[in-house]
């Protein structure tokens, strides 16, 4: 796999818009790679260390923005939230494309340190159904799915910093179109490198 560097994709999203249930499919179907998280909040109910986040108390959570340890980090409804970076470095350096599920804070800053990142935002097709969704499932009080909506709102001027965004109507068609963009932005990169390359031999090989 080393021909080719991996991509980086960053997978956004209102919550309870289903993110996780995306990701999950599309590294089970496609063989993505997955960052693991970092996070302060408590595990869910199912949740497993290492496997859907690295759970950290607050102190371990700052003594590793001390040493640098993370790509970017972002506080979110009283948690922090971070992406570890040697695992992503070394993922795409063999040549694997690496999904982050990250939230809109998160993901911007990490657009600025590598603008080659894919930024992808996934939304409901209205503001009810993530309501619902977030009912559903049934892991925060009223109170909390008021704070969650109003963050969804304020989150909602941002979208444009984000080069595609993803309706979850049905989630099959969502994990599909997700894929493809993802195919076609290996296909874009894969061959502007292949247009260099020839454009480098022909100068090399050219006599004026």
């Amino acid at each position: 796999m080393k021909d080719r560097k991996g991509i980086m994709a960053i997978l956004s999203g209102f919550s309870g818009v289903g993110k996780g249930t995306i990701v999950g499919e599309l590294v089970e179907r496609y063989g993505y790679m997955i960052s693991i998280s970092a996070t302060t909040r408590a595990p869910r109910d199912g949740e497993k260390e290492g496997v859907n986040y690295f759970f950290k108390t607050m102190e371990e959570f700052e003594q590793m923005i001390e040493r640098e340890e993370l790509i970017e980090y972002a506080r979110y409804v009283d948690n922090y939230y971070g992406t570890p970076k040697e695992y992503v470095l070394e993922q795409l350096e063999e040549g694997r494309d690496v999904l982050l599920e990250i939230e809109m804070q998160g993901a911007l800053k990490i657009k600025e340190r590598f603008p080659e990142v894919a930024l992808i935002f996934i939304v409901p097709p209205n503001v009810s159904d993530l309501k619902k969704r977030l009912i559903k499932r049934g892991t925060e009080n009223e109170e909390m799915i008021r704070t969650r909506i109003a963050r969804s709102k304020e989150e909602c001027q941002y979208l444009t910093q984000y080069d595609y965004i993803v309706v979850n109507d049905d989630l099959e068609e969502c994990i599909e179109e997700i894929h493809g963009i993802l195919e076609a932005v290996h296909d874009t990169r894969e061959n502007q490198r292949g247009h260099i390359e020839k454009i480098k031999e022909e100068f090399e090989t050219f006599h004026i």
